[in-house]
């Protein structure tokens, strides 16, 4: 199952890169970093210890991890976390939905989104009345192709509306009298 989440974020931007001036393990005159304590043999556990130890204290450590996984890196360790430990997540990223991207996009920002989240933004953009030329920017798409996804949403959402619901089974019942919810009992 997708993960979701819906907490207020600042996305970078595509192509963006200036978040890294902001990360601990930037090498600076008064703290010195060595870049190699990043890129470990699994065996050598101190260095892993140490750069996860810099990761837990950086700034801009989710940026860095979103950074990794859409970019592809699979060396090292970014975001706090080994090459093991993210590669479940880069098979689930084109899951991912989140909202706050979503919201981003829809606003205006340029981010990276997943095609979870390119699908909710077309959703959204509908919703609100964003224009096709709009959607086109928003996706980088031509404007043919949003009006045909937006198409696609007015379809889906008239069969949807169309459809039949299902009717609701009695409640339950207990001797001819209606079961009320302390005849369930507890959930512990």
């Amino acid at each position: 199952m997708p993960s979701t989440t819906n907490t207020p974020a600042r996305h970078r931007s595509l192509g963006d890169q200036t978040w890294q001036n902001s990360a601990v393990c930037q090498p600076t005159e008064y703290h010195p970093v060595d870049p190699e304590i990043f890129f470990p043999y699994p065996e050598e556990m101190d260095k892993i210890r140490a750069a996860k130890a810099l990761c837990a204290q950086c700034p801009v450590r989710q940026t860095c991890l979103d950074a990794a996984l859409e970019n592809g890196d699979t060396h090292g360790i970014r975001g706090g976390l080994t090459e093991q430990e993210r590669a479940p997540m880069h098979t689930r990223l084109p899951a991912r939905l989140d909202y706050s991207r979503v919201n981003a996009a829809v606003a205006g920002r340029d981010i990276h989104l997943t095609s979870a989240e390119r699908q909710a933004v077309i959703h959204a953009a509908y919703r609100h009345g964003v224009p096709a030329h709009r959607l086109a920017w928003i996706l980088k798409i031509d404007e043919e192709t949003a009006q045909k996804r937006y198409r696609e949403i007015r379809h889906a959402l008239r069969h949807r509306d169309a459809e039949p619901t299902t009717p609701t089974s009695p409640p339950p019942q207990q001797g001819g009298q209606h079961m009320s919810r302390d005849d369930f009992g507890t959930a512990a």
